[in-house]
């Protein structure tokens, strides 16, 4: 039986230099990888990660918990929240942004609410 091994002609000094250049090339590669991975580390910064949900029923004694508020945050504590209002006879859905955990228009208990258990999981 004949080895793989002893199949293989090349010289020491060329069988060096070969795997000199794919060290290289995967230096190189990693390289890249790890830029690659660092832009997506600094991306995944401004995405959408932290979510607050809370249900309400605006009228206590009647109806079900059918009313809402999202607050929807980045690593910075910057999205918006929706809060979407049921009533009855109609629906009222406001959004209001959130710029490093403060939104220029008031917010309501529940926003509030929303705001912090995505802050604070």
């Amino acid at each position: 039986m004949i080895s793989f091994f002893n199949q293989n002609k090349k010289s020491p000094s060329a069988l060096s230099k070969e795997s000199q250049k794919r060290v290289e090339q995967l230096e190189k590669r990693v390289g890249e990888l790890s830029k690659s991975l660092e832009e997506l580390k600094q991306g995944m910064k401004k995405a959408l990660v932290k979510v607050g949900v809370v249900r309400f029923n605006p009228f206590h004694e009647t109806g079900g918990d059918q009313s809402f508020a999202i607050a929807l945050l980045d690593e910075y504590n910057t999205g918006f929240v929706i809060m979407s209002h049921y009533m009855k006879d109609y629906n009222r859905v406001y959004a209001k942004p959130i710029i490093k955990g403060v939104s220029e228009y008031m917010l309501s208990e529940e926003e509030k609410e929303a705001m912090e258990k995505a802050m604070n999981p």
